[in-house]
């Protein structure tokens, strides 16, 4: 049986998947979706997918200074850059909103955060080192979707910039 809340109604991020599925369906893009189980770490999720860190796309929300969002989308094996990201935009700060406040934002609760599906379309900057095939979330705990990543910022007309440092 579905989870539900005291009202009754799904909780939020209930539908994430079929969110995630219907935006790749409604851009055009060949996604393969993969039950990975929970994982507690990037490395762990990169490990049950058989694929190294680089190969994960972290899907970051970040807040501005205006109150609005945008999706930062960074290698696994890469960090963002708050400077880098903050000249691109021309803004002083920048900031990564509680969790709360991203599934409120997204629909998506963290760890299943993507670009794809949000319950409101954000900017997405994708940092230019994301490369070949990639895996990002797909809406729900436990699921990954390889795409291309090519394939993925035109879909999302994402703005490509470096904005990440090694970790």
């Amino acid at each position: 049986m579905a989870a539900v809340t005291h009202d009754g109604a799904p909780p939020p991020g209930a539908d994430g998947h079929a969110r995630f599925l219907a935006a790749a369906r409604q851009h055009g893009l060949d996604v393969e979706v993969a039950d990975r189980g929970r994982a507690r770490s990037l490395e762990e999720a990169a490990a049950n997918l058989g694929i190294s860190p680089r190969e994960v796309v972290k899907s970051l929300v970040v807040k501005r200074p205006d109150g609005t969002f945008l999706f930062a989308l960074i290698p696994g094996d890469r960090q963002i850059s708050w400077p880098k990201l903050r000249a691109l935009l021309g803004v002083n700060r920048l900031s990564m909103p509680p969790a709360d406040v991203a599934l409120e934002a997204t629909g998506y609760e963290r760890g299943t955060i993507t670009p794809l599906g949000s319950t409101t379309e954000w900017p997405v900057v994708a940092d230019a080192a994301i490369r070949g095939r990639v895996s990002m979330g797909a809406g729900a705990h436990g699921r990954s979707a390889f795409v291309d990543a090519d394939q993925l910022v035109r879909a999302l007309d994402a703005t490509v910039a470096d904005i990440s440092d090694p970790l």
